[in-house]
């Protein structure tokens, strides 16, 4: 895409200054290098029909471009195009008329072109009952004399990745000395991007963090030496696909059915625990810093996810028609709950 070639020297600069206007506005790195590449794809677009200027801009071009566009999303030869990926490119045709018209460079009316049907796959997230049953499958569980270990490690493990909140790599990275337990706070030092961040903890997850590092690790390490957090029976750094597995062994063990079905992965607890401090009236800027989000744009997404529970809560709970009762009669019965 950004290997297309631009001849206008004018479109090259309008670009530049839409990717600029991007980012003093703040918004997430990946948007400010991404946008900018679908409008270099519609410049190119343009400059391949004879137009090589935004003033000889119509939404008929907007619109022209974009089913061009919607025409390779079953295309077999080359690769067709997702509407997931569809709907990135035309967010970006809606940013950039923004951006024209903000900076007073030209006003498009509306380009009125419609989303296509979003193919993403639904962020799954866990519901606290659910982390709870997690939680009860790490007690009391008899995994014979030289596997007792597992049970304190497990319930580290879902500290670390719920608790805390914490990406796959992230917590698989982690050392000892990268808990304080005097200031109950999480040094995370190999954060996304390489970016570190500090994370609080609270007094639960300090007792289940200290029965693991205390009680039960020196044992599995029996004389050994390793600075990280979580090790495996031979005393080397577990890697992140074994805690994974652990975590479904964790789901399976459980007798919830429902649980049982769902895809549960590390990252879902740290979904869960993001979706539970918003249902719990925490920030979205909070829950961002605690995430370690450079934006809100990523944040925003568990707005969605806690809407919909709360529209899918309402309507389990709004009363069902009577019978034999006039409906005029019934919405005035039920004119405050509905």
């Amino acid at each position: 895409m950004k290997n297309l070639p631009l001849k206008s020297q004018s479109f090259n600069y309008i670009e530049k200054s839409f990717k600029e206007w991007l980012d003093i506005l703040g918004y997430a790195d990946s948007t400010v290098y991404q946008l900018p590449n679908y409008i270099h794809e519609f410049f190119h677009y343009l400059e391949q029909n004879g137009i090589d200027h935004i003033n000889q801009l119509e939404p008929q071009h907007f619109r022209n471009h974009f089913e061009a566009l919607r025409a390779r999303k079953n295309t077999r030869r080359g690769g067709g195009l997702s509407n997931s990926y569809l709907n990135k490119h035309l967010q970006g045709l809606y940013k950039f008329t923004d951006y024209l018209r903000q900076s007073g460079r030209l006003v498009l009316p509306k380009l009125n072109i419609e989303w296509e049907t979003d193919d993403t796959k639904e962020i799954e997230y866990l519901t606290q009952e659910e982390i709870t049953e997690l939680y009860k499958a790490t007690e009391n569980y008899n995994l014979g004399t030289n596997l007792e270990h597992l049970n304190a490690r497990d319930r580290a493990m879902l500290t670390i990745f719920y608790g805390c909140g914490l990406r796959r790599n992230e917590g698989y990275s982690l050392d000892l000395s990268d808990i304080n337990f005097d200031h109950k706070i999480l040094h995370v030092r190999k954060g996304k991007n390489y970016r570190e961040r500090f994370v609080p903890f609270n007094k639960t997850a300090s007792k289940q963090l200290q029965e693991w590092i205390y009680d039960w690790r020196p044992r599995v390490l029996n004389g050994r030496k390793s600075e990280a957090l979580f090790i495996s029976q031979r005393g080397k750094r577990t890697d992140a696909q074994s805690l994974a597995l652990r975590l479904k062994l964790l789901q399976q063990r459980t007798d919830n059915k429902v649980l049982q079905q769902k895809d549960v992965r590390l990252h879902v607890l740290r979904h869960s625990i993001a979706t539970h401090l918003l249902q719990n009236g925490m920030s979205l800027e909070k829950i961002g810093r605690f995430l370690g989000h450079t934006s809100l744009e990523s944040t925003q997404v568990y707005t969605h996810l806690v809407e919909k529970e709360s529209k899918s809560l309402a309507a389990d709970l709004r009363p069902q028609p009577y019978q034999n009762i006039p409906k005029k009669q019934y919405q005035k019965l039920h004119e405050d709950e509905l």
